[in-house]
């Protein structure tokens, strides 16, 4: 059965992990709609304004779908923005839903006219050698504090920016606006080892 993955498609940088998702192989949907999570193996919630993106969830009620998503073990992937949904503690941020248990600290980074890039090492399990990652930063948010739950998979001068949690995978980068597919392909198999193929090698 192949992968689906959608884009959570409200707000913010979705067009551009569509593209990404499409480059990987894999069949890439735009999620408008709560129902449309039914029909997908995992969900991409991207960067983009995320006092914007809550008021859109809590409009279009997505709040129970996502809940019943999560809780179904499917896989999730936040960037910038999308982390900070995720996150179980944001700074003047009372919507958070929880599935990662981090803290996290909106536009830490800077502002947009602040935006930079940096190279930073995945050495994680999940890559087959340590190799360096050009991180576009955004209006970037920052991990201020992870449990022991969380696997961090990369840092930037000692604060991760890209971690794992069971299903969960957030970064604070964009990882959509360089043409490096490992951590997009990376969650791609995520999803594949979810759809009930537990000896699927993950590794990228």
């Amino acid at each position: 059965m192949a992968a689906k993955i959608g884009v959570l498609a409200l707000q913010g940088a979705f067009r551009e992990h569509i593209n990404a998702i499409k480059k990987c192989g894999y069949q890439a949907f735009e999620i408008k709609f709560a129902g449309c999570l039914e029909d997908i193996d995992g969900l991409i919630i991207p960067g983009g304004e995320s006092t914007t993106m809550v008021k859109l969830i809590e409009k279009y009620n997505f709040r129970p779908a996502l809940d019943r998503f999560y809780k179904s073990g499917r896989p999730i992937f936040g960037t910038c923005a999308g982390l900070i949904l995720l996150a179980a503690k944001v700074d003047n941020l009372a919507f958070c839903l929880n599935y990662i248990d981090i803290e996290v600290d909106r536009n830490a980074y800077g502002r947009q006219s602040e935006s930079f890039e940096s190279n930073i090492k995945l050495n994680s399990s999940y890559f087959k050698k340590p190799y360096d990652f050009k991180a576009v930063f955004i209006r970037a948010p920052k991990i201020i504090k992870a449990s022991a739950k969380v696997q961090v998979l990369a840092s930037l001068n000692s604060s991760a920016v890209l971690a794992m949690q069971g299903s969960i995978l957030v970064c604070s980068f964009h990882p959509e606006l360089t043409d490096d597919l490992r951590i997009h392909m990376l969650f791609a198999g995520m999803v594949k080892k979810s759809l009930n193929k537990p000896n699927t090698d993950i590794l990228v």
